[in-house]
């Protein structure tokens, strides 16, 4: 899979605004199924389930298995990626253009 198709994967599954509930609450520690299930009272098992396998295949959410528990576990790594690639290279360049128009305008 290219690069552009994994961001693609990443940007998809960052659409959703339940999504981005989900990896907010695996931030601080890993979760199981039913944990997360019991933080969204307004969804069924299976709607979690299917956001749980679009951020598991965009590698944001690694799962691990225990008996008959699901471990959902965030993995950082794509985010920070994508920071890298999207956002920290357009603020730098922000910055610096914002420091070019001050020195213009002071000087």
């Amino acid at each position: 899979m290219s690069s552009d198709e994994k961001n693609d994967l990443i940007f998809k599954a960052l659409a959703a605004t339940v999504r981005r509930e989900i990896l907010d609450e695996l931030k601080d520690r890993p979760q199981t199924t039913g944990d997360l299930c019991a933080r969204f009272p307004k969804l069924d098992r299976c709607t979690v389930m299917q956001h749980l396998k679009v951020l598991e295949g965009a590698d944001l959410v690694l799962v691990r298995r225990e008996g008959r528990e699901r471990w959902n576990h965030l993995n950082p790594l794509p985010i920070k990626a994508i920071h890298d690639r999207w956002i920290g290279a357009y603020a730098a360049h922000a910055v610096d253009m914002l420091d070019r128009m001050k020195r213009d305008l002071e000087g």
